[in-house]
């Protein structure tokens, strides 16, 4: 059976999927979630860059801001540069714009989705308000560029390893054309938001900190790509989506993914088993953005078999069994993952393997935590495959 064959029986499935068998009906079996999820974000009202804003902030009010994670007051210089301790997060760090970046990407992309089940308008109207606020309105929107991210007390005012801050664009871009659609955003707005994302995309491909993050060696270099795709997709730019396959093909997989599937620079971190998932989550959503376009890169390996097929195959045990991982325990949040890794369902159906199927449908698909939620950046497969 084809690829082709095998998604048209996912699409003509029966309410209750059968996972023995090559077909699933994504919509269906995720409905009862979507619209619970849609139903509490109805009462929600958007939350911009312009709602909060840190005095360690070198950028104005419509840029967006973040602190460097993993840096600490140094105890024997307290009022000096900050220290690092990998994986060991600081509580004290300005966050509100990355939660408010969070809060919409679980937002509008569960009420696209909603709208998508029901075609009831108001779900798509909701999600439209937190666009305009975001990306059109002249008094709330942010401005196309992460020039302020990841900043470290003393030592900078914003790094390229701040991009990966907007990994939760990603299903937010996707939710876009379906709210334009819904005519939940006009033509003028639908064309402004775009413009935004292609402002964006080129900050991320010619800024000097955009740059650095696409030539990261690690997941960072993954989710910067991730990005692009996506938004050049929203956009209309062929080619920057050409752009994207190649440095796929010719930079991300043969330098992130080993023969037998491992990822070598994410298990070198104290939280190996998350960022293994984390990365693996970007690389598959890599590949579904840019198959989509005819190009088959879930075909795709290199003469020395590196791919993302490996790359599933080396972390399905782990998914299924998280006491067989061959490393100790992340230092932080182990005990929260797996969730309802994406990595399952697009690669279950790209390689028809039933198995990616029925652990994906098992794992949790939520959660409360804003690591986790920081982490697991694809939650509305609607989106993507029904």
């Amino acid at each position: 059976m084809d690829r082709r064959t095998f998604l048209a029986g996912c699409a003509a499935a029966s309410a209750t999927p059968a996972f023995g068998e090559a077909t699933f009906d994504v919509a269906q079996f995720d409905r009862v979630r979507v619209l619970r999820n849609a139903a509490k974000y109805l009462g929600d009202k958007p939350a911009t860059v312009t709602s909060a804003s840190s005095k360690r902030s070198t950028g104005g009010v419509h840029d967006f801001f973040s602190e460097g994670d993993y840096w600490w007051p140094d105890p024997k210089n307290p009022d000096g540069p900050y220290i690092q301790k990998d994986g060991m997060t600081n509580p004290d760090n300005f966050v509100e714009h990355r939660k408010f970046l969070m809060k919409l990407s679980v937002q509008v992309p569960a009420l696209a989705a909603a709208w998508k089940l029901t075609k009831d308008k108001k779900y798509a109207e909701h999600a439209a308000a937190h666009i305009r606020a975001w990306f059109v309105d002249e008094k709330t929107r942010m401005n196309p560029n992460l020039q302020f991210a990841q900043a470290i007390h003393g030592r900078f005012t914003g790094r390229g390893t701040g991009v990966i801050d907007t990994i939760h664009l990603e299903e937010v871009a996707r939710a876009i054309p379906l709210l334009a659609q819904a005519k939940a955003l006009s033509a003028a707005d639908f064309e402004a938001t775009k413009k935004w994302f292609g402002e964006y995309n080129v900050w991320m491909t010619t800024s000097k900190n955009g740059m650095e993050e696409g030539a990261a060696k690690n997941n960072h270099g993954t989710c910067w790509l991730m990005q692009v795709a996506e938004f050049a997709r929203l956009t209309g730019d062929k080619k920057l989506t050409a752009y994207c396959i190649d440095r796929f093909k010719n930079v991300i997989v043969p330098g992130q993914i080993e023969p037998d599937g491992s990822q070598q620079q994410e298990l070198r971190r104290t939280k190996p088993y998350g960022y293994c998932l984390f990365n693996l989550e970007a690389l598959a959503t890599v590949c579904q953005i840019l198959s989509e376009g005819g190009e088959n890169l879930w075909a795709f390996q290199t003469a020395d078999g590196r791919g993302v097929k490996k790359a599933i195959e080396y972390m399905y045990p782990f998914l299924k069994d998280k006491k067989t991982w061959i490393k100790p325990p992340d230092v932080m949040y182990y005990e929260y993952w797996p969730m309802r890794q994406e990595a399952l369902l697009f690669g279950g159906l790209a390689y028809q393997q039933a198995s990616y199927l029925e652990l994906w449908k098992t794992l949790p698909a939520d959660s409360d935590v804003d690591e986790i939620i920081r982490n697991f950046f694809i939650r509305q497969p609607v989106l993507w495959v029904a």
